[in-house]
């Protein structure tokens, strides 16, 4: 044993469990009086942020909430979601925050599984959340969103509390604690389980801070940014920003409904810096009418992730004045865990090639220990060809805890050593990786791989293309062959000869989608398009 080893122990001076909790003891510290979140008309400074979370957290725990429980959010991003953020950990349980456009049978499903003891949620979903709760065979106390800049005119009350009389239940100078043990849960989101159920990805508080930091890091965040809130908060926790903005000091500017108008408005009004969104998002922004948009005071930051973007929504956001930077994540990863850092040596590129680089998905973050592309089967790296698929493979501290009630697809996911992320890359030879496809999207044409992806990047750069997906189409000669979904921009038709003609330019022949149905493609509530409900119609 080494002296190093020796009379040199962890104790309470100089071993505290991180936890994301600290940022908003620190903002409250040190920035009392400054602005810190803003919806509509409301608006609160650290100080009183900190006194609603701690007060609400007062409030749970006077109802029987304690270490371990599940408090559900079904909510739209306001306030009261990104004060749960805090109040529910401060309690020990876990903040269970629930996609608001789930259908009734998945409600009761999440509810049920999580063993959700309570559930706040915005009396604008009563619709479905009244039929989930019908047909759960347990009592959950019910909290009320009550939103006077919602259209709630009609919407029925959900349970007998509201959130502020609740709120207001609690006790200001409740004494919480913070977790003794950072490897405690802090919140569980379920994954969008396009088929059977949902699976719960369960978060703990070491990664929810890292991930906090390293974003900072890898977006070269400053303090006092304006954060707008486009990404879901349901969503990854709204990538940990409701944890990022606050360890900044920066304001956090709430987006109840993703509205173009509304977002160039806020952008105007609170000098926003940054915000995230998918790539739908950005194709919104650029495809909006000109009465819609004002024009950017100053360089606004966007991250971007999801589906992989093409290569020309770089170009029409630049044109805005939007500096976008591509990053890749599952929920599984607490967001985002890879950015395509910029060299600037890439800079003498033509735009055309700057933009195809700022569409790969890059490399490790901060506060991500491994990226690899590795064959599945052998756990051996591929190439560095830009050429040989493999599997993209995540290890660090930002891996979830593993799957709610279910070791064994948690130990599937977790096979040797590296979580499994089910989608399909190349790696460059400059250490960056490039998705070709999910597993389950690849095309297989009598026995060519084809990415799905690289058919829409080509089809996007059409002028009447605002969104293009690509899945296979059962065929009796070739096994699969691409068939493209597009959503065409307004006023600019195309046929499908046309799109066809125009792929042929620079696709390989086999790689040429054969049939192209024009309509509104179906998608998530984060922008994704469900490729497996377009794969239903074959």
């Amino acid at each position: 044993m080494s002296h190093y080893d020796i009379n040199l122990d962890k104790n309470e001076a100089n071993y505290v469990p991180l936890t994301p909790l600290t940022f908003l003891k620190r903002a409250k510290d040190i920035y009392p009086d400054y602005e810190a979140v803003i919806y509509e008309d409301r608006k609160y400074s650290w100080t009183e942020v900190y006194k609603r979370t701690v007060k609400f957290a007062s409030a749970l725990t006077k109802i029987g909430v304690k270490k371990g429980d599940t408090v559900s959010f079904l909510a739209f991003n306001t306030p009261e979601i990104f004060e749960g953020h805090y109040s529910v950990p401060m309690t020990g349980a876990v903040l269970n925050t629930i996609n608001i456009r789930l259908d009734a049978k998945t409600i009761a499903y999440i509810l049920n599984h999580s063993d959700a003891k309570v559930l706040v949620v915005d009396r604008q979903l009563h619709g479905e959340v009244k039929k989930a709760l019908n047909t759960l065979n347990k009592k959950i106390i019910i909290i009320d969103i009550v939103d006077k800049f919602a259209d709630q005119s009609k919407c029925e009350k959900i349970g007998e509390l509201e959130y502020e009389s609740f709120l207001n239940t609690g006790d200001e100078n409740f004494d919480w604690k913070m977790p003794k043990d950072e490897w405690q849960a802090i919140s569980l989101s379920y994954t969008s389980g396009t088929t059977g159920n949902p699976k719960g990805v369960v978060y703990h508080h070491r990664g929810s801070y890292l991930m906090s930091t390293g974003s900072a890091v890898a977006w070269n965040m400053p303090n006092r940014l304006n954060f707008l809130t486009i990404v879901p908060m349901f969503h990854c926790n709204g990538w940990g920003y409701p944890w990022t903005v606050p360890m900044l000091n920066g304001r956090t500017i709430c987006l109840r409904n993703i509205d173009v108008k509304k977002i160039f408005e806020l952008i105007d009004k609170h000098n926003i810096t940054h915000f995230g969104g998918a790539p739908i998002v950005l194709n919104m922004i650029t495809g909006a009418p000109e009465s819609d948009r004002k024009k950017l005071k100053q360089q606004v930051f966007v991250l971007t992730a999801g589906a992989p973007p093409p290569s020309i929504i770089f170009k029409k956001m630049k044109e805005l004045g939007f500096e976008v930077m591509h990053v890749y994540g599952l929920t599984e990863t607490y967001g985002h865990v890879t950015q395509c850092a910029w060299n600037e040596s890439w800079s003498k590129f033509d735009e055309e090639k700057q933009n195809e680089i700022k569409a790969r998905q890059g490399v490790r973050y901060p506060n991500t220990e491994g990226i690899a592309v590795m064959d599945p089967k052998t756990m051996k790296e591929v190439p560095k060809d830009g050429k040989t698929i493999g599997e993209i493979m995540i290890k660090g501290n930002v891996v979830m805890k593993g799957y709610f009630k279910d070791k064994e697809a948690t130990n599937k996911a977790m096979d040797g050593g590296w979580f499994h992320s089910g989608d399909l890359a190349v790696m460059h030879s400059d250490g960056y990786v490039k998705i070709q496809d999910r597993s389950k999207d690849i095309i297989i044409s009598g026995g060519e791989n084809i990415s799905s992806i690289e058919i829409e990047n080509t089809l996007a750069k059409h002028p009447s293309v605002s969104i293009a997906a690509v899945v296979a189409k059962p065929d009796d000669k070739w096994g699969e062959v691409p068939c493209a979904f597009i959503e065409m921009v307004k006023d600019k038709p195309v046929t499908e000869k046309e799109l066809i003609s125009f792929c042929k330019e620079t696709l390989a022949g086999f790689k040429v989608p054969k049939q192209v149905v024009f309509c509104d493609l179906p998608k998530t509530s984060t922008g994704k398009i469900q490729k497996f409900e377009l794969r239903k119609k074959f």
